[in-house]
């Protein structure tokens, strides 16, 4: 299999979805001519055609908008967002018209949103946050996390062939900087967690950049045997994946890179103390971010953020329980 980078892995899947099935259309901000604040796009509009690979105007609510009303018809659209934190923009159409559709009308919504997100590049306030847990708390959308560029392309080819509207969390930091084996051709991944390193002593339970920050921070803590657990999927939610690892390893620590509060670590800390309590060998830790803006300031940035060194000592410490 060639190896890819997380961005050319997600570049990957929209050819290939583009190429097999004529109802694929990508929308967004500069994604034809320019190919993408990113590139992810770069050559599109020369393959597929401004009819399919179409620049819109700066407006994230006709984006979304549009595209729902084209999905509704049958056709898969894929929105692409600048930036994710530009989906506050969208998130009237978003949550109460295409999470609701099917609930209120019974019709599908095959919409994929692909939302960079992220810190970790001094991309400040407006261009660093991770927005999933709004749409974890909205009824009728899936959200998606990949961790590596093979699960990168399958997931997002999951996404744009499923019925339900999806979010597809696209970490920026990991575009260029994690390198993997992908098949070709076309594959679905799954809608579940992986282990990302199997374990008994500990497990880490991540997604998104912090499954590489989980898996740098355990490589050697004492000879403890420590499980890494990629979620991949945070809506649906894989429990029993999450509950197995618990069970195992009986010590937990949560690693989110979004600001600690109702955040996807907190909803899976709060399944860990429902229905596993009693497997529990020390208290669920959370390593997360404050509920601060994330700084332009590179030092600030990098205080804020979870770091290899804090999720070191959380599963130090909670070792030494």
């Amino acid at each position: 299999m060639p190896e890819m980078t997380y961005l050319a892995a997600i570049s990957d899947g929209l050819r290939e979805e583009l190429r097999a099935d004529e109802r694929v259309f990508l929308m967004g901000e500069d994604i034809g001519i320019l190919g993408g604040a990113f590139k992810v796009t770069d050559g599109f509009v020369e393959e597929f055609g401004a009819d399919r690979v179409m620049d819109t105007p700066l407006a994230e609510y006709a984006i979304v908008g549009t595209a729902i009303g084209a999905a509704v018809v049958g056709m898969r659209r894929v929105c692409e967002m600048q930036f994710a934190d530009f989906i506050a923009c969208g998130i009237d159409q978003l949550v109460n018209v295409a999470g609701k559709m099917h609930y209120r009308q019974g019709l599908a919504v095959p919409l994929t949103v692909r939302l960079p997100s992220g810190g970790g590049f001094s991309g400040g306030p407006f261009h660093s946050q991770n927005p999933e847990a709004w749409f974890m708390h909205a009824p009728g959308i899936k959200v998606v996390a990949p961790s590596t560029p093979e699960d990168a392309k399958g997931l997002l080819i999951a996404a744009i062939r499923d019925a339900n509207p999806v979010c597809f969390l696209e970490h920026k930091h990991l575009y260029r900087r994690v390198k993997g084996e992908v098949a070709e051709g076309t594959y679905e991944t799954p809608l579940r967690a992986r282990v990302g390193r199997a374990g008994s002593d500990l497990a880490v339970i991540a997604y998104g950049a912090m499954v590489h920050t989980a898996l740098e921070a355990t490589e050697d803590l004492g000879g403890a045997s420590v499980e890494v657990l990629d979620l991949r999927s945070l809506v649906p939610l894989d429990e029993e994946a999450i509950l197995d690892s618990v069970r195992r390893c009986s010590k937990v620590v949560v690693v989110d890179e979004a600001n600690a509060t109702c955040a996807a670590g907190a909803q899976v800390a709060a399944l860990i103390a429902e229905r596993a309590f009693e497997d529990l060998d020390g208290p669920v830790v959370r390593v997360a971010s404050p509920d601060v803006p994330i700084p332009f300031s590179p030092p600030l940035e990098q205080a804020v953020l979870p770091s290899v060194e804090r999720v070191r000592e959380a599963c130090d410490e909670l070792l030494r329980y």
